[in-house]
């Protein structure tokens, strides 16, 4: 075994064009030592190099990009070698996958006025198509996949930073994000949960301004039959499932509440599963994604006068 094996090692692929570059520049930034387009073949020399005479950057986490342009690539055959390395080398190797929908690198294309490396003399969209087919049993295998087509290029740093500023294998880091279906839905989120069964303090005038952080709003909500046994059996069964991924290494969990704006029930559930989880021994961030956004009096008011005529049809 080498003497300077890294206490993590990340294997950093993707779409041309999704955000590979901005990944490693901010692992780097971090700390980590970052090496790209090193062929999979050579990560052995890499590992018995003599460490470097700084103490300071000794045992550092190594950040390897590999995407479909290092020769030889060839997707499977790299997935293979990663689980060699893994049960033969004991190397805790992990993969992230950086995906970005197809119209969204045609743009980003277009932009840049770039070629895709993978159609040189046709269009992007060619290339992107191929390096999808190419890739695909690669983002499979990866254990983290982080979806860039929405993000700017500080939304991905501060994602890469969220996740990889700690060792990337001391836990699991969570996160409970409340959010407004009406607004789009997180790309990012492993679990989501549609609270909008919950009856609607929208309704009430008085609750209309508050959010879920109010007692008002809580004691509204919290009166609804299905409150208590719907958020009781989510809490038990985030204690099934949360243990499990810190069991297959997944060091970043999302789970997402939504509610039609974003700024009642899902906000005020995000809080009580936050509370429940931290008595439980987790250390959750919580996250409002659209609580201070302006109601959405427009599409309340179309969903009220839909399921108004509704009753009406059944009283007929």
């Amino acid at each position: 075994m080498p003497e300077r094996v890294p206490k993590s090692i990340l294997l950093v692929s993707g779409m041309s064009g999704a955000g590979k570059s901005t990944a490693l520049k901010t692992l780097e930034d971090l700390g980590w030592e970052v090496v790209d387009n090193l062929p999979l073949m050579l990560l052995e020399r890499l590992m018995d190099a003599p460490p470097s005479a700084d103490p300071r950057k000794r045992d550092r986490s190594l950040a390897i990009g590999i995407d479909s342009r290092t020769r030889g690539f060839d997707a499977a055959a790299l997935v293979q070698r990663i689980k060699t390395l893994r049960e033969h080398e004991s190397w805790d190797i992990e993969t992230l996958y950086l995906d970005c929908s197809g119209a969204e690198l045609e743009r980003r294309y277009a932009e840049t006025r770039r070629r895709h490396p993978l159609a040189e003399d046709r269009p992007a969209a060619d290339g992107i198509a191929r390096e999808r087919e190419l890739t695909e049993p690669l983002r499979r295998w990866a254990g983290q996949v982080i979806d860039t087509t929405a993000m700017s290029v500080n939304d991905l740093q501060q994602e890469i930073r969220s996740r990889y500023g700690d060792d990337l294998h001391e836990r699991t880091v969570l996160t409970i994000m409340s959010f407004g279906f009406s607004r789009g839905v997180p790309r990012n989120a492993d679990l989501m949960f549609d609270m909008r069964f919950l009856r609607n303090p929208h309704w009430d005038e008085r609750l209309r301004p508050l959010t879920g952080l109010s007692e008002e709003v809580e004691a509204y909500i919290s009166e609804d039959p299905a409150y208590e046994e719907a958020v009781t059996q989510i809490e038990r069964l985030l204690l099934t499932l949360i243990p499990r991924y810190q069991e297959q290494g997944k060091s970043y969990v999302t789970i997402a509440f939504g509610c039609t704006g974003g700024r009642h029930r899902s906000v005020h559930v995000a809080e009580r599963v936050g509370r429940y989880l931290r008595q439980e021994g987790f250390s959750p961030t919580v996250l409002h994604r659209n609580m201070e956004s302006a109601p959405q009096n427009a599409m309340e008011q179309a969903r009220g006068v839909q399921k108004q005529g509704m009753q009406d049809d059944q009283s007929a």
